[in-house]
């Protein structure tokens, strides 16, 4: 039987990748989507994965969104958890909303998203997770306090998690993205690329989508059982843990 993969915020960028490269791979993708309904739609149909919209950031809507995913494709053994957005601005100029609105996405989310899935996991004797954190959340970022401490966050979560997982054959990991072609990254100014972000590259470019996805693909495969809680750095060389 197809193994079921649902995909957070999988209509668009990196999720998109993700959500593709899974299905080439021969897994039954569903992917989720909070707000561009006329992008999900398009990339339903590019695609032939279904799309269902929710908030990660409400439990209920989780609960209630992957019991139509299960009702429709079948139980999810395969969690990949990518959803987040960004509100950034410096620490003296950021608002209770800037915050909370971060971490409740890109923090809470997994919660959310995870917790609803476990104990079928845990009952088959079978699960992965993947949680996409940022390179952000290993390093700091000015700016994105908000972000940084989600994303760190995230990486706690993936090694406290794969702790209680393990005995249930289900892993935990994550993968930290460093800059990549996105369509939020791509919006950059030529020179602000040129002169700030590129050279802090030491392979000198963006990351694609696509190496991401790869990472995922891998580590949601029976060749990666014997990792677990561990954290894959695809950041062109930028920073080293």
């Amino acid at each position: 039987m197809t193994r079921v993969a649902l995909i957070s915020g999988g209509t668009r960028g990196i999720g998109a990748a993700i959500s593709k490269a899974l299905k080439a791979a021969g897994y039954s993708v569903a992917a989720n989507y909070a707000g561009n309904e006329q992008r999900a739609l398009a990339f339903q149909e590019e695609t032939g994965i279904p799309v269902f919209r929710w908030d990660v950031s409400s439990y209920e809507a989780c609960v209630t969104g992957i019991g139509e995913v299960e009702a429709q494709i079948g139980p999810v053994e395969i969690l990949v958890n990518n959803a987040g957005i960004v509100r950034d601005t410096m620490f003296h100029k950021m608002t209770p909303d800037d915050w909370n609105a971060v971490i409740a996405t890109n923090l809470s989310g997994l919660f959310n998203m995870t917790h609803p899935v476990w104990p079928g996991m845990r009952e088959r004797g079978f699960g992965r997770i993947v949680n996409i954190s940022s390179i952000n959340g290993q390093k700091g970022q000015m700016g994105q306090v908000n972000y940084s401490a989600a994303k760190a966050g995230d990486l706690g979560f993936t090694r406290s998690l794969a702790l209680e997982g393990a005995a249930k054959n289900i892993t935990v990991n994550a993968v930290c993205p460093g800059y990549t072609a996105t369509e939020m990254v791509l919006a950059v100014p030529e020179k602000v690329m040129n002169e700030r972000i590129l050279p802090q590259i030491p392979v000198g470019r963006l990351g694609r989508p696509e190496e991401i996805a790869r990472c995922v693909v891998f580590l949601v495969s029976d060749d990666a059982g014997f990792i677990t809680g561990s954290t894959i750095s695809a950041n062109g060389g930028q920073y080293f843990t």
